[in-house]
């Protein structure tokens, strides 16, 4: 059994052409997933980066592994105390274990522990390829060098070969040779010149005015050194060239993949592997008016790709799953197609039988979390046919949210009108699902700590520490000391 993992940093689904995006982004992905199960309602339990891929690694929720912030204490996994053997859970039930203990080789290409310092991303591995640069290098670093290892290691049998690529995620950093795809072709429909004035006019950090950040001199440095990306949102020109970047990151490293699946052709093994593409969150590209940054616990960040090619099964029945699904779901699920048994201590669900029948089983609700950007857990679930996501807010990260907002994504999916005031039923659903969630988190947690209270304790999302008193002052500066005094009103503690 051989098995290729393409895991794409940043990628949200809707900006794939095969999930209905009005652009050609993704023809490579396109022609894998004409013949796999493309999973439609597919979410990271926690987000963005560290949180999302400490979960799925372990099978856990962000609850259980301590990990929901990118810095401080909850940028790490629970300390295990006297219980703690030889090794370490990720070594003894992690998903990358339980794989090689299924008797696959292990390998990946990626810098992702060395971005986050998460040196559990290992165990399990047999083999580690670091490009050496963060997460900043592009595919047309990653490429050459997933196509040596396949090049020798391809033909063997019983391998897992991970292969992570960083292109979407901001800086926008396509090689100007790649020009643009998109140049003629219309932005989404939802962005207007209403929706991009809007952000202008107000505030928040990766909103129109500031869109790589809080307006610092540092950003202005680092993003005049990429011609796809413009120091404001202050036109529609400007829109375009933003999400043109976007997109290109998408197309170019789509062109990449296309390079690897030659590759599996060329060594005759293309219908002898299984073929998995995915990410670890996606990207909001104006929603709750953050540009270009994985900011909020709702489906623009949290929700992302997973397509599934299974030779002898999928090209024969390629469907739709529309159920919901964690990631960690999916990670289970494979562990019993690989023969393996969940560990106990699993969050994760398989969904086997389904999966193997082409049917569907998916979950009630999910429960969504973010830490590094703001505090917040939502709820998304259906009711009466329609998809609503009620996102709770402990901690905006200065920005403009309600501690309580509700949105029917079946109508609304960019997140654009709160029904919260005219939907109590709605809310009261929410709010039962999330009180039943943390009650039974920490019934079955290995501490009583929640890590949410540990982030918040612990001065609030690490990526906005320290930032208020200067934001303040920029709003000033820029004509918007109404949103000064509101943030100076909110966040006493932090001007000083």
């Amino acid at each position: 059994m051989r098995i290729l993992f393409i895991d794409i940093d940043t990628l949200r689904p809707d900006h794939l052409s095969c999930y209905r995006y009005h652009r050609n982004t993704s023809p490579n992905i396109d022609r894998v997933a004409a013949e796999s199960v493309r999973f439609e309602n597919y979410y990271a339990s926690d987000s963005p980066c560290l949180p999302s891929r400490s979960a799925l690694w372990s099978g856990r929720t962000g609850f259980h592994t301590g990990v929901i912030n990118h810095g401080g204490t909850a940028a790490d996994p629970f300390n295990e105390g006297p219980t703690r053997g030889f090794t370490d859970l990720y070594s003894k039930t992690g998903w990358i274990s339980q794989i090689k203990k299924a008797g696959l080789y292990t390998a990946t290409i990626s810098s992702f522990a060395g971005r986050h310092s998460a040196w559990w991303w290992y165990a399990g591995y047999r083999e580690m390829r670091d490009p050496g640069t963060g997460g900043v290098e592009g595919a047309e670093v990653v490429t050459p060098l997933a196509l040596d290892w396949l090049h020798r290691h391809g033909r063997e049998d019983n391998w897992f070969f991970h292969v992570n690529y960083w292109d979407p995620h901001t800086p926008y950093r396509a090689p100007r040779d790649f020009g643009n795809p998109f140049e003629n072709t219309p932005l989404p429909a939802w962005l207007t010149e209403e929706v991009r004035q809007k952000s202008w006019n107000s505030h928040d950090p990766h909103s129109a005015q500031e869109p790589m950040g809080f307006g610092t001199e540092e950003e202005a440095n680092l993003i005049a050194q990429y011609p796809r990306m413009p120091l404001q949102l202050d036109s529609m020109e400007a829109v375009r060239c933003w999400i043109d970047g976007y997109d290109t990151g998408i197309r170019y490293v789509d062109q990449h993949i296309g390079q690897l699946l030659r590759a599996l052709e060329e060594e005759s093994i293309f219908q002898d592997t299984i073929i998995m593409i995915s990410a670890d969150h996606g990207e909001n590209q104006g929603e709750l008016n953050v540009w270009g940054d994985h900011q909020t616990a709702d489906q623009v960040t949290c929700r992302v790709p997973m397509i599934v090619h299974w030779p002898g099964l999928t090209e024969k029945n390629p469907r739709v799953d529309r159920a919901l699904h964690y990631h960690f779901d999916w990670a289970a699920t494979l562990i019993e197609l690989l023969g393996g048994s969940v560990p106990e201590n699993w969050d994760g669900q398989p969904f086997t039988r389904a999966f193997l029948s082409n049917s569907e089983q998916g979950r009630e609700f999910l429960i969504l979390s973010q830490g590094a950007w703001a505090c917040q857990r939502s709820t998304l679930f259906e009711h009466l046919g329609q998809s609503y996501l009620c996102m709770r807010t402990y901690h905006a990260g200065y920005k403009m949210l309600d501690p309580l907002m509700t949105f029917n994504l079946s109508q609304d999916p960019h997140e654009q009108h709160d029904i919260s005031p005219g939907s109590p039923e709605i809310v009261d659903k929410a709010m039962r699902y999330l009180a039943d969630w943390q009650a039974e988190q920490m019934k079955i947690s290995r501490t009583d700590v929640d890590p949410m209270m540990s982030v918040l304790r612990g001065g609030g999302p690490h990526h906005i520490r320290g930032f208020l008193p200067a934001y303040v002052e920029r709003l000033k500066s820029t004509g918007r000391s109404d949103f000064a005094k509101i943030l100076e009103e909110m966040y006493p503690g932090e001007i000083h």
